[in-house]
């Protein structure tokens, strides 16, 4: 999706966008041209110390210290 199109003050980058499940799924969505993505399982990882929420996407997700959206390569 072109950038032109993104409205202002909407997230460009998966770091820029809220720290809440909302705006992430809200962000999917667009990038996904607009498929539905859901959260499928959410539990707190210990070996990440933090809660993982793994998505219909294939993707797992989750917030760093500093309250960023990044993915979980390592499950």
């Amino acid at each position: 999706m072109s950038s032109a199109f993104v409205k202002e003050g909407e997230a460009g980058h998966l770091k820029d966008v809220a720290p809440n499940i909302g705006a992430l799924l809200f962000f999917l969505r667009v990038e996904n041209n607009g498929t539905i993505i859901r959260d499928e399982k959410i539990y707190f990882s210990q070996k990440h110390d933090r809660d993982v929420y793994e998505m219909s996407d294939g993707l797992a997700y989750a917030l760093d210290d500093d309250d960023h959206w990044y993915i979980i390569l390592d499950l």
